[in-house]
């Protein structure tokens, strides 16, 4: 089945100019990109997108990282995209993760991992239209 999911390359996938080399990774494990844009999000934006976490105790550092720089988003577009991508990002903990992933290569720990992807059809829908209208996306 052809899926949508949202992608975030995280500021310390951004501050290592590694952008390039993630996509390039979605692109040759049958991802396609649909939509792209860099975007620094503030504390009150992170906020907004995570949450879901909010009563969890690394709510505040997680939205703190994630608003103390620029991070790419991206829709991400092709068969089973939601469960390919989260297997090419590779567990949410580095230490955790299969050699060859994006965050077993590049994440230093369970936040600073890289890489955020979309977990569900539901939450892909609901986190690609946090970021993007339909008039930014080309399939």
């Amino acid at each position: 089945m052809i899926e949508q999911t949202l992608s975030i390359i995280k500021p310390d996938g951004v501050k290592k100019s590694i952008i390039g080399e993630i996509i390039k990774t979605f692109e040759e494990n049958g991802l396609k990109v649909v939509a792209v844009k860099m975007i620094h999000m503030s504390k009150r934006e992170a906020e907004g997108f995570y949450a879901v976490h909010q009563d969890k105790p690394f709510f505040q550092s997680l939205t703190d990282f994630m608003s103390s720089g620029p991070s790419v988003v991206q829709v991400l577009e092709g068969e089973n995209a939601i469960q390919r991508n989260r297997e090419i990002m590779g567990a949410t903990d580095p230490a955790k993760a299969d050699p060859g992933t994006i965050r077993a290569k590049h994440g230093s720990s369970i936040e600073v991992n890289t890489v955020h992807g979309s977990d569900a059809p539901e939450t892909a829908e609901t986190e690609i239209a946090y970021f993007f209208s339909d008039l930014e996306k080309f399939s």
